[in-house]
């Protein structure tokens, strides 16, 4: 029976949000991002380790969002075609399944196909997941909805960003690879209960997904997400090699606060926002996520990697949820297909450039000194934190 809520005296009907697809949804989001998760940081130190150093790891991180992000412009039009059920079943099996090459040899050539074809199926997943999530949830609860969504995909952070460390550090490379491969592969039962097309007809754009920023509000939280996500890129990266040697337990500690952190503000920022509006979270957010990586200049200090992590988790975490929301908020139902895949853009393509991009700089520089130019990148957002148009929408304080 649905609940029923009295808001300032008028009566609300509050429905449900966990129905059936909807847990099925989840349920695949936990094991596909689980894949994701655990090779991400493991990926970058097989290459190390072979010799390949700081510009092959974060060339492996590149290639693997150059991957999602090209196929981020394709997922719209492949909903539109074949609808969620087919199209999602692509995305775990592409995620999965290359990673089991990565057992027979860590040639550079190798790995940067592996890693655009498993960003393939990431970015079928985290599109058409989002914008799933959007049809599926109420309007007035779509904020905690997607904080909801958000803690599922997250949840496999907080295991596997650590665990991956860990059991390369004790059972090698091969076994995590084939483990991250069944993990995506799993997401698969999980396809039939979904939606066979999307729930409302989306009209047919010329455009493309870069069309939507011509919506007014939607530009603003897509820049301030993409360069919050320049720094994510970088630190789940290199952490484990920032570290002293011989202190890789530190970095999975710290990737564990990390991965605790960001989804708990996110839910939360969801949780906030239905209810008071998401304006005010942005520039806090971008904040937080700047002094964090700031505080990563002391990489020699365990207690201060461990707070640089925390603080950038929670930055991290609320600016996942309030661009998301704002920008959903601000667009038509026909165009979530399109927001979803412009909101994965920049949170791919920020990742995959910021770890290109820090590798580089570390070389000559360090990476204490990468940090701290990191930290300053992320300043440069809150200007359009500031300035982001506050349109209004239901709950958004203008």
């Amino acid at each position: 029976m649905d609940r029923v809520e009295v808001r300032l005296g008028d009566v609300v009907d509050r429905r449900p949000i966990l129905t059936r697809p909807m847990v099925l949804l989840l349920i695949a989001s936990v094991c596909s991002p689980a894949s994701f998760y655990l090779l991400m940081p493991v990926v970058p130190l097989y290459l190390a380790t072979a010799g390949l150093g700081g510009v092959g790891a974060g060339m492996s991180t590149g290639a693997l969002m150059l991957g999602t992000v090209l196929m981020e412009f394709a997922v719209p039009g492949l909903l539109r075609r074949y609808g969620y059920r087919l199209v999602m079943a692509a995305g775990p099996l592409l995620l999965g399944a290359p990673a089991l090459a990565l057992v027979a040899s860590s040639a550079l050539p190798l790995v940067l196909v592996v890693c655009v074809v498993r960003g393939a199926g990431l970015g079928i997943v985290v599109v058409a997941g989002s914008a799933l999530v959007a049809e599926l949830v109420p309007a007035d609860r779509r904020g905690e909805g997607l904080g909801l969504y958000g803690v599922a995909v997250a949840v496999p952070s907080i295991v596997c960003l650590p665990l991956g460390l860990w059991l390369a550090g004790n059972v090698g490379y091969g076994p995590v690879f084939v483990i991250g491969a069944a993990l995506s592969l799993l997401a698969l039962a999980a396809v039939p209960g979904l939606p066979a097309r999307p729930a409302r007809p989306a009209r047919i754009e010329r455009a493309g997904v870069l069309g939507v920023l011509r919506i007014r509000g939607l530009a603003g939280p897509a820049v301030v997400f993409a360069t919050v996500t320049l720094a994510a890129g970088a630190l789940l990266t290199f952490l484990p090699m920032a570290v002293p040697a011989g202190s890789h337990h530190v970095a999975a500690w710290a990737l564990l606060v990390q991965s605790c952190a960001a989804p708990l503000a996110r839910w939360g920022a969801g949780w906030y926002g239905d209810r008071h509006g998401t304006a005010r979270l942005l520039v806090p957010a971008v904040l937080a996520a700047a002094v964090g990586t700031a505080v990563l200049v002391w990489t020699g200090s365990p207690v201060a990697v461990m707070a640089g992590m925390g603080l950038f988790g929670l930055g991290f975490g609320l600016a996942q949820n309030v661009t998301l929301a704002q920008m959903f908020a601000r667009a038509s139902e026909s165009d979530f297909g399109r927001v979803s895949a412009l909101w994965n853009l920049a949170y791919d393509g920020g990742m995959g450039v910021g770890a290109v991009a820090f590798g580089l700089l570390s070389v000559p520089l360090g990476y204490p000194v990468a940090f701290a130019v990191t930290a300053l990148v992320l300043c440069t957002a809150l200007v359009p934190a500031w300035l982001a148009p506050k349109v209004a929408s239901k709950g958004d304080i203008t």
